[in-house]
């Protein structure tokens, strides 16, 4: 079932990694005259950030040469997958930039024609039903420095073998009673060759098919064939199946039946994260998070409820590229994209996360002020807000010093410093609790200085943010970080699991002041704080009681650090 061509590939004018170098050269030979890939998840869970570099590179190579790109769910096994997964995949390749039009494809499209070549191997004396034990076959598979030993039913007849084969089919055995395998080499010096499983016998209902089957092909059969039948050119996977490459190769050279190329490239890893799935599977069943959208989660739906947009990750999956190489690449740099994106595209507001009273004791008890705020200091975001200023206001209790240390330039007694958009203002007096903790503070303003300038041109070195005591609205405020505390999760000492280094402080949760036009924000749009970071609304928020996710801070490290190096 190959499908449709894309027009004839040209070599894309951008920079090479080796994966275009090497389909430059299978088009330069002829031996693909366009190109095709596809995008293959596993219907057992979420995609993670981890996925979407697969995404960015096989969608993005269909692009760069014009070509194809399929979506395939490889739906084999049916104890582990759901619709819900299904869905859930879709939605985050949509929203990660991958089209794939009509190519929506399932490896459950193909069980018949599957079961078909298996009896064909079975036919030509290059598969045979052993009912061994998974442990037999386990322990007879041999190891590195020991060649594997031959099941006592490798040599079955071609008829007892299909009629085997068939009744496994037919439902007629319980799981384990038999598998299909491959017959190869059982001393082959790559272990995938000795014999590998080609079926097993599983009583379990499909997400698709329903009780149909009984019995499963295995990913290595049911991979590469998959790859045939949609006629893609090049197959590219991640470095742990190298070694099965000589069984792709092998199984369609066995069935002579066309041969896309594997290639593999380096996966992902990133600092502060676990990119397993079993991992990301065992945090949510435990508990440890609030489920597969949790904001701490790598996963595409927790990214995205972030704030994170998917031009960040794009643009991230764009920077470290493709290589053979394992590497560990710093979370900061993530966090760095996210900030590129959102400094051009979030609109500014104002909003108090640690709120202390500030009073104008000059300034009218019973008036209030509106005052017109762009939502871009500099342009690029067209649009303003009405933003209500009164004599109470909130501001940072970081903004404001008792005994405040040399070039201080926020408030402190006797300091004048300019709230933003609105006047200048000076320090008279501090109100104190029992325990010395600054609770109230009490300022004049110049009424001469609206807007943040003052007539007599006098210059503030201080610019604070602030809101109206009357008009702010509180709100839900999530402080995020790293889940784990161990930068590389990979080294684990002796006798710890990755759960020992569960953050616990991942999720910090305030009561922030916000300015009313951020009430009704709707969920997904970020915007920055002014002065603190980006915040996206959730969806657990309401216009009365509103809820956001701190994407990311305004503080950049990992820029500083490449600054340094």
């Amino acid at each position: 079932m190959t499908q449709e061509r894309a027009v004839p590939a040209e070599a894309p004018e951008t920079s090479l990694d080796f994966i275009r170098t090497r389909i430059n050269q299978d088009l330069a030979d002829g031996r693909y005259t366009c190109v095709h890939t596809r995008f293959p998840p596993e219907p057992n869970g979420y995609l993670h950030i981890g996925h979407a570099k697969s995404i960015c590179l096989n969608f993005g190579l269909a692009r760069d040469y014009h070509g194809l790109c399929n979506l395939r769910f490889d739906d084999t096994n049916p104890v582990k997958e759901d619709t819900e997964y299904v869905d859930s995949i879709r939605e985050d390749v949509r929203w990660l930039g991958g089209e794939w039009d009509d190519r929506e494809f399932y490896a459950s499209d193909y069980f018949e024609k599957l079961y078909e070549f298996a009896e064909q191997l079975i036919r030509d004396g290059k598969a045979y039903v052993d009912s061994q034990s998974a442990d037999e076959i386990r322990e007879n598979r041999g190891t590195l420095t020991r060649p594997g030993t031959e099941s006592p039913y490798r040599n079955r007849s071609v008829e007892e073998n299909l009629d085997l084969f068939r009744r496994m089919r037919a439902g007629e055995f319980t799981d384990g009673t038999h598998v299909l395998r491959a017959k190869i080499d059982m001393a082959a010096p790559n272990i995938v060759m000795r014999d590998p499983t080609l079926y097993r016998i599983r009583h379990a209902a499909h997400h698709r098919t329903g009780d149909t089957w009984k019995i499963y092909p295995m990913y290595d059969f049911t991979h590469c064939l998959s790859d045939s039948i949609e006629g893609i050119t090049h197959s590219i996977c991640t470095l742990e199946f190298v070694n099965n490459r000589e069984l792709y190769d092998w199984v369609l050279d066995a069935l002579q039946v066309y041969h896309p190329q594997q290639i593999e490239f380096a996966r992902l890893g990133i600092t502060y994260t676990v990119l397993s799935k079993r991992k990301l599977i065992h945090l949510v069943k435990e508990g440890h998070v609030r489920g597969w959208d949790d904001p701490r989660m790598p996963t595409i739906c927790g990214l995205r409820r972030r704030g994170f947009t998917p031009e960040a990750i794009q643009d991230f999956c764009a920077r470290i590229g493709v290589a053979r190489a394992e590497n560990l690449v710093e979370y900061g740099l993530l966090e760095f994209c996210v900030r590129e994106q959102l400094n051009a595209l979030a609109p500014r507001y104002m909003a108090v996360l640690d709120p202390i009273k500030l009073i104008i004791d000059n300034y009218p008890e019973d008036q209030t002020e509106w005052f017109d705020m762009p939502v871009s200091q500099d342009g690029t975001i067209p649009g303003e807000r009405k933003v209500p200023f009164a004599r109470e206001l909130y501001i940072e209790r970081d903004d404001f010093r008792l005994d405040p240390p040399k070039k201080f330039h926020r408030l402190y007694q006797g300091a004048e410093v300019r709230l933003r958009y609105a006047y200048y203002i000076t320090c008279t007096s501090v109100e104190c609790d029992e325990n010395g903790l600054p609770q109230v503070i009490h300022c004049t303003y110049d009424p001469q200085s609206r807007g943040g300038s003052s007539p007599d041109g006098r210059k503030v070195k201080g610019t604070i943010h602030w809101v109206s005591s009357r008009h702010a609205v509180p709100a839900e405020v999530r402080l995020y970080d790293h889940l784990f505390t161990l930068a590389n999760l990979n080294d684990v000492p002796e006798g710890k699991t990755f759960l020992d280094f569960l953050n616990p402080d991942s999720l910090k949760i305030i009561t922030a002041m916000i300015e009313p036009a951020l009430a009704a924000m709707p969920a997904g749009k970020t915007v920055q704080f002014e002065r603190l970071g980006y915040f996206c609304p959730d969806p657990d928020g309401t216009p009365e009681k509103p809820v956001f996710n701190r994407t990311v801070t305004l503080k950049d490290s990992w820029a500083k650090q490449e600054q340094r190096r």
